[in-house]
């Protein structure tokens, strides 16, 4: 088990750290450096003997915070920054379907398994963004960035549909 990053590296973290308990002086569960921010590795150690864990110092936000190895990438590897990350939860925007079926409707929420980035087009602007979200009721599907929306406030907030028009209920 080699590190793949050495001491001085500059790295981007994949995904929001918040603080597990173990950093003293903000609640747990406290955003303590989000996604896309860059920082320097300090130091490299191990947990529970399986597991790389580097010691990072994020300059603009003044914190040295402990990353798994999975959740960083140098920081000059193009990044694509997303709306959503693994774990939270997301809404349909639009009916999401497979072979002519449609599995969800619109407004139904869902939580993110995976975040998929693709890799920044040669002329500078972002790549796409996709997912892997778990639905209720069906298996796992993959799913562009601009069919989901952040999950309504209330119970009976729809989000609006991608394509800009406004939601409609049908008469039944």
């Amino acid at each position: 088990m080699r590190p793949k990053l050495d001491y001085g590296t500059e790295v981007r973290v994949l995904r929001n750290v918040r603080n597990d308990g173990t950093y003293p002086g903000e609640a747990t569960g406290a955003l303590l450096v989000r996604r896309g921010s860059t920082g320097y590795v300090r130091d490299v150690g191990t947990f529970l003997q399986d597991q790389i864990v580097y010691t990072v110092h994020f300059l603009e936000q003044d914190r040295i915070v402990g990353c798994r190895e999975e959740e960083l990438q140098p920081a000059a590897e193009p990044w694509t920054p997303s709306l959503f990350e693994s774990r939270e939860k997301v809404a349909a925007r639009l009916a999401l379907g497979a072979g002519g079926r449609v599995l969800v409707q619109p407004g139904t929420v869902g939580e993110v398994a995976r975040v998929l980035r693709g890799n920044p087009r040669p002329d500078g602007r972002p790549g796409d963004v996709a997912y892997y979200v778990d639905f209720p009721g069906c298996n796992t599907l993959q799913v562009p960035e601009s069919a989901l929306a952040a999950p309504p406030t209330t119970a009976d907030e729809v989000p609006p549909p991608a394509d800009g028009t406004a939601a409609r209920e049908d008469a039944a």
